[in-house]
Order: structure tokens, then C-alpha cells, then sequence
């Protein structure tokens, strides 16, 4: 049977159970935390606050948070270990990948085909055998395999260095079996830049795609398509109503259950115990950005306008299941 790959090692399939598939533990931006870090203030303070959040969303019985922090992110494993051994009744499921929506970080620029194009020769890509070791052999000696794969197009579209990024998960996703997480602005309809280039182009299998942040947009007949291609969709920012609202965010997969796409989709909140990316003055006002909004609010809702639970067991339990099962 598969394993999959958890801070806390491997686990079977069947002991994922409630899988939330797009949260993070902490958004950060590494330089800037280690240079100015007094917002941040007692790493321990920080760590005993995401264990009492992780440790009650575990008690409304989730067993799997899937995180897709990855460079670009402030992705750091060691503290992610020390919160999972505290809360060892949660898995927490981590990436490798690159966040952009422009360029590649700049330790890649003269690294790899950049480099190839400057000299006239072909350069291997470095993310590709970067990616692949923190899959097979672990991140950073922490001894915690990654389990899939993150990366992002946003309204900026394909970028020189978004598609690089994006070529460099998809081949590695082929050379390892790990599937993939995006990051898409459906406004846009990235998602079909996606599926040109990861699915046609590359050779990646849609099933083993997730398009996250799909539930910011209304437009079923668009979403749909892409559930009619194979791609799970991510519901996945419940309590984030930046240009939504909350009962639109549910309307969405209401019709997408109506029309028979519940297998297509998978549920979660996008929140995080700590991003630095938010001014905290602002973050006072968002008080829904929270681990339990799924439980308290949306599935009372689902339940309310028709959506089953034999289809909320698919969304939260078998859809995960399988994409991890290859």
C-alpha cells in the first residue's frame, strides 16, 4: 500500500481521514523575520499558539492538514516537526515547490537555463533535482519528506520565471509520482494556462493536479470544464472574503455538487496560525481567518442548500485519499 509522507513520517491512506488540503502553519518572508524580528517575538510563544490552534482543530475530528509552504513562502521544517510532535493526533502534510508571480528567486537567475542561454549550452534545471531530494531523501536533514509538489500562476499570467517554476514541478511530479498543488487566480482563468502547459505540454496527469483558490470565482460553467478535465478543484479560502463573500463561496460548490462534481473537489480555509504578510492592524478585523470556519459555518450551509454528506465525505476524505494514492 502507499505511504504517505507526514512531518511525522509515513502514514497509510486510510489514516489521512478529514483532510483540510490547503493550509499553512505560518506564512513568512525568512529574511525579513530574521532581520526585523520583533514582530514575530518568542519563537516559543508562536509555536505554543499554533499547537492550541492545530490542537482544536483536531478536536472537531480533522486528521490532515495539507500545507503547501514552500520556498518563497519561509517554509521551515524544523519548527514544523516541533509543532507535529505536539500534535500528534493531526498530520501535517508538507510541500517542496516555488511561490512566484513573477520572478524566480534570485538564487536561480544565473543558475540552470538562464545560465545555459547565457553561454550558448544546455543546463540542467536545479529545482528539478532540488525538488525531487526533498521528496525521496528528506528537507534540509530533518529527516521529513515532502509529499507534493506547490507552485503558482497569479494575474500576472505565465511569466518567464512563473512557467520555469511551473515546468520544473511538473517534471519532477513525473520523475517522482508526487502530485501538485497551484496556486491560480481563476478571475483570469489560469487554469487553463495550467492545463496547457503542466497537463498537454508536460505530460502531467490533471487527477494529480489541485487548482487551488478555484472557489474565488462564480463562474460554474468554467470550473466545471476543468472538473471535466480531470482537475480537483480547490474550495479552499472559507473565511478569506476578499471579492466574495461567504455565501458565494459556498453557492459555488453547491452547483458544482448539483451537477455531479463532488468527486472534483476538496475544501479548506487557505488561513495560517501566523502571516506576516498582513499588517497586524489589519488582521484584528479578520477574525473568520481561522482553522475552524469549515465546521462551524460551511458545512451547516452545505447541508442547509442540498449538498450530502456521503458528498461531504467525498470532498473532505476520499478525494484527498486518492490524490495522494496516485
Amino acid at each position: 500500500m502507499t505511504q504517505i509522507e507526514t512531518a511525522l513520517g509515513p502514514v497509510d491512506p486510510a489514516d489521512l481521514g478529514r483532510t483540510y488540503m490547503h493550509e499553512h502553519v505560518f506564512v513568512l518572508t525568512a529574511d525579513v523575520q530574521q532581520n526585523y524580528p520583533d514582530e514575530w517575538g518568542s519563537e516559543d510563544e508562536r509555536v505554543a499558539d499554533a499547537v492550541a490552534r492545530l490542537q482544536a482543530l483536531a478536536a472537531q475530528g480533522v486528521r490532515t492538514i495539507v500545507d503547501p509552504t514552500v520556498v518563497g513562502l519561509g517554509r521551515y521544517i524544523p519548527r514544523i516537526k516541533r509543532i507535529a510532535e505536539q500534535v500528534p493526533e493531526l498530520n501535517i502534510v508538507v510541500a517542496t515547490g516555488c511561490y512566484t508571480y513573477g520572478d524566480v528567486p534570485f538564487y536561480f537567475h544565473h543558475r540552470g537555463p538562464a545560465l545555459g542561454e547565457a553561454l550558448g549550452m544546455d543546463v540542467p534545471e536545479p529545482m528539478v533535482d532540488m525538488f525531487s531530494g526533498d521528496i525521496t531523501d528528506g528537507i534540509a536533514g530533518t529527516g521529513v519528506k515532502a509529499a507534493f509538489l506547490k507552485c503558482a500562476i497569479d494575474e500576472k499570467g505565465l511569466t518567464s520565471g512563473v512557467e520555469r517554476i511551473m515546468r520544473a514541478v511538473a517534471q519532477t511530479s513525473l520523475a517522482t509520482g508526487a502530485p501538485i498543488t497551484v496556486h491560480t487566480h481563476p478571475a483570469s482563468q489560469t487554469g487553463l494556462v495550467v492545463q496547457r502547459v503542466v497537463c498537454e505540454e508536460e505530460g502531467v496527469d490533471p487527477s494529480k493536479v489541485v487548482l487551488g483558490h478555484s472557489g474565488d470565482s462564480q463562474d460554474a460553467d468554467h470550473l466545471s470544464a476543468l472538473a471535466e478535465a480531470g482537475f480537483l478543484l480547490g474550495m479552499d479560502r472559507f473565511g478569506i472574503h476578499l471579492g466574495t463573500t461567504f455565501e458565494q463561496r459556498c453557492d459555488i460548490v453547491v452547483e458544482l455538487c448539483r451537477r455531479g462534481f463532488a468527486e472534483r473537489m476538496v475544501l479548506s480555509h487557505d488561513a495560517a496560525c501566523y502571516i506576516d504578510w498582513i499588517d497586524p492592524n489589519v488582521q484584528a478585523f479578520m477574525p473568520e481567518w481561522h482553522y475552524l470556519h469549515i465546521h462551524d459555518d460551511v458545512l451547516p450551509y452545505l447541508r442547509e442548500h442540498g449538498v450530502t454528506d456521503a458528498q461531504i465525505d467525498t470532498m473532505l476524505v476520499d478525494n484527498p485519499r486518492r490524490y495522494f494514492e496516485g
